[in-house]
């Protein structure tokens, strides 16, 4: 009786008691502490509008030739040259070619704070062992909570912009780069730290001339899947306004534009190809130049 009668109103009302209590303190929170850090995140608000702003007014063929070069360069390989010279002359066909180099900055800025925040995490794990068993547990939540639960707090505490959206997708793609970081870390073979042992190598030196270089190949393999992850949340995050080409994929949601969405979520996929092919012919060439040298 007690369990089909008193328990679960007792259960409800401490539930609604509790998220009364996280909702008063986080409101609380982000009221007296909100201004001061919109205003630390202030610097990368005009890193990440100098930076579109210049993708936006580079010439076109500067941008086409230039994400060309770099593919052709990560992979030998001139058929990849071509496919991004035409995806991209497409997307500029099609009036898709502002919202995608919004959307591009977007992805950099993300990425290049994910690799500077979730490189120097992963280093702490791989050289702790208590450290990442604190950390795990962390990502692992991170990793499997619904990405529309992100826009709610940076939302409350930041309001509606470029900056919240950027915080969002940092936090929902940098597990990628931490974990793999950590594992490329303690997958250098013990023979290679030892022979920097016998050189008289400091940590430092052994973790800069050793360490990282070996575990250059999966920590590519992390920034890959952070880079397809902050392309997947991008387009979530155009619902707290952030402009790109997650915009029209919402309107087109949003007034049932068939169209418009298949149009821009195609754009999506070609930049998610174009970053995808880069990084893993990177990855790729890092890999066969380390086994050259075995």
């Amino acid at each position: 009786m007690f369990w089909s009668n008193e328990f679960p109103q007792l259960a409800d009302r401490t539930l609604r008691q509790i998220s009364k209590a996280i909702d008063t303190g986080y409101l609380t929170f982000s009221r007296e502490y909100g201004a001061g850090i919109e205003a630390f995140f202030e610097p990368l608000l005009f890193f990440l509008i100098w930076f579109e702003r210049m993708l936006l007014g580079a010439p076109w063929w500067v941008i086409v030739a230039g994400t060309a070069g770099i593919g052709y360069l990560a992979s030998r390989r001139w058929k990849l040259f071509a496919g991004i010279v035409i995806a991209l002359c497409l997307i500029g066909v099609f009036g898709m070619w502002e919202n995608t180099m919004r959307t591009m900055a977007m992805i950099l800025v993300c990425t290049l704070l994910s690799i500077v925040i979730g490189m120097p995490i992963g280093i702490f794990m791989a050289r702790s062992n208590r450290g990442q068993k604190t950390i795990l547990p962390v990502l692992d939540v991170m990793q499997t909570m619904p990405s529309f639960v992100y826009l709610i707090p940076v939302v409350m505490l930041l309001g509606i912009g470029r900056v919240p959206g950027l915080i969002a997708v940092v936090i929902y793609a940098i597990a990628p780069v931490i974990r793999l970081t950590n594992l490329g870390i303690r997958l250098v073979e013990k023979e290679a730290l030892e022979a920097a042992d016998a050189f008289g190598a400091s940590r430092l030196q052994k973790l800069l001339r050793v360490q990282l270089p070996l575990a250059l190949p999966n920590i590519m393999a992390g920034i890959n899947q952070t880079i397809m992850m902050a392309l997947a949340m991008v387009v979530i995050a155009s619902m707290i306004g952030v402009r790109g080409l997650g915009q029209p994929v919402l309107q087109a949601v949003t007034n049932q534009y068939f169209a418009l969405g298949l149009f821009n979520g195609t754009a999506v996929v070609v930049l998610a190809i174009i970053f995808d092919r880069i990084t893993q012919g990177f990855g790729l060439r890092l890999q066969k130049h380390q086994e050259g040298h075995r």
